[in-house]
């Protein structure tokens, strides 16, 4: 990384939580300003109290704050910043709010509205991927889009065959399809919670892969558009299709693999035009790997990556949409040791993940060499009904891959956090069964050895009309193709609102 003065002099962040505070972290170092641009409900936030400066954009419901594209840019020129940065979640991954960033003489800091459109979306992603000679998983991404056309297209596959939305992500309009009888049914549900998170209906099918790994690759465009690869990381322990641990490097690839899916992943960015961070994810199974998606943003456990080859991806980030960084062919980078992040979420994840929300108390994470946490909130604080309940992530590093589970382990049995509920005892468990010690677990781990912890939460009325009164104010609004920090795609509210 180039040693440079930062041309920025104060950047404005369109999120919330501990991605807020992880870009701010970074302004600080670079000797930026922030400005926060929050809705009321974050106003006692760990953010908040952080930033330079702080703008509310509107009420609590985030189509009316922060998936509102004109609020955030008249927030960010009110507040006198130069560029945008958007975290993951929310705005990071729409187009339309990268375009009318630069037309208010903004800087986004993130790829072009172009690359956006050409790799966010998942069917004009497998189209240049297919052109690229990338393989992909048999399925259909065809236009016609009537039920009994996707219909006969999923028997041409063979169930089980999944549905996934066009336009989005996160588990977000996505049913399996286990047989012909079921096939209408999904189909139209995954329809209906498509346009309901994403603003359209547009469904694809994929062959399901009953056994696969999931495996992606960090992967960073410079100011001069070279794009290389910050090499991969394990994500296939998933509930309901969304992230619970992440590792880097992933203990399921060959040297061979590694080399050949970094150089695809390399390949489609390229294509793409891609500049600053994204991911390129992939299937893995019986030694063969498939395309998933490209997602044009940082990912929520960007952190592994970081600790395991000393770099700072967020910097980076900032730096490139300066025209500042450029990767430095004399330099080779090369994992060291090991490194897990775990989600910590206020949840109660044996009832399906019902949130637990309310004031948080005493919370304490025991210090360390090789430990690391990004959190949102404080003592004092309260976490809310509205958006996603992760409170923190917790990173650690080591050696090697068993001892960074031994440090794990350890350091959730040290963390406290008390007045909600939380999923540390569940990720105890997960990091402690012999599958992923082993590191053979598959996409279907959870559902396979956890699956008392999918059942569907059961809701008090008080619960029922909280989660309705949410879903009654975000209904409509255009939900980004994102990891976390959003509450459709994330909140465990999720599961309640699956008969969309």
């Amino acid at each position: 990384m180039k040693n440079v003065t930062a041309k920025f002099t104060r950047i404005a962040i369109a999120n919330r939580g501990e991605v807020a505070v992880r870009i701010i972290k970074a302004c600080e170092e670079l000797g930026i300003e922030t400005v926060l641009l929050h809705s009321e409900a974050d106003i006692n936030s760990r953010a908040y109290r952080m930033a330079t400066k702080t703008i509310c954009i509107g009420p609590a419901a985030t189509v009316e704050s922060y998936l509102n594209i004109q609020a955030n840019i008249n927030g960010a020129l009110a507040g006198g910043a130069q560029a945008v940065h958007p975290g993951f979640g929310f705005l990071s991954e729409n187009a339309d709010f990268a375009e009318a960033v630069t037309k208010a003489g903004l800087i986004f800091i993130g790829p072009s509205a172009d690359s956006i459109r050409s790799l966010g979306d998942k069917v004009h992603c497998k189209e240049l991927a297919k052109k690229a000679g990338l393989p992909l998983v048999p399925g259909y991404q065809g236009e016609h889009q009537d039920v009994p056309h996707l219909i006969e297209q999923a028997e041409k596959i063979g169930y089980p065959v999944i549905v996934k939305a066009a336009a989005g992500g996160g588990g977000r309009g996505m049913k399996l399809i286990t047989n012909s009888a079921d096939a209408r049914e999904l189909i139209e549900s995954a329809q209906r919670e498509a346009q309901s998170a994403f603003g359209s209906p547009k469904v694809f099918l994929e062959k399901y892969l009953d056994r696969a790994k999931h495996i992606e690759f960090q992967i960073f465009g410079d100011s001069s558009g070279q794009v290389i690869h910050f090499f991969d990381r394990e994500c296939s322990v998933q509930r309901r299709h969304q992230k619970i641990i992440e590792e880097a490097t992933s203990p399921s690839l060959t040297d061979d693999l590694r080399r050949r899916m970094g150089e695809a992943a390399c390949a489609i960015a390229t294509i793409g035009k891609y500049k600053g961070a994204g991911t390129v994810e992939f299937l893995l199974q019986d030694g063969e790997f498939y395309l998933l998606e490209v997602n044009t943003r940082l990912q929520v456990e960007h952190p592994v990556t970081e600790e395991v080859l000393g770099v700072d991806l967020v910097k980076m980030q900032i730096l490139t949409a300066q025209g500042d960084f450029l990767h430095d062919p004399k330099q080779v980078r090369v994992p060291r040791g090991h490194s897990i992040e775990c989600r910590i979420y206020a949840e109660n994840p044996y009832m399906g993940g019902v949130p637990s929300t309310g004031l948080l108390g005493h919370v304490h994470w025991p210090e360390g060499p090789g430990r690391r946490y990004e959190y949102g909130f404080d003592e004092g604080d309260t976490i809310t009904p509205f958006y996603d309940p992760m409170i923190a992530k917790v990173i650690v590093w080591d050696e090697n891959r068993p001892r960074a589970i031994q440090k794990m382990i350890r350091v959730l049995k040290d963390s406290v956090v008390f007045g909600v509920h939380t999923n540390i005892p569940y990720l105890i468990e997960i990091l402690s069964h012999k599958e992923f010690v082993m590191g053979t677990m598959t996409t279907r781990f959870i559902e396979t050895y956890f699956a008392d912890a999918l059942k569907e939460p059961e809701l008090t009325d008080l619960e029922k009309k909280i989660a309705d009164g949410a879903l009654l104010q975000l209904r409509g609004g255009q939900m980004s193709s994102t990891g976390s920090a959003e509450f459709m795609t994330v909140s465990p509210w999720t599961s309640y609102w699956r008969g969309i």
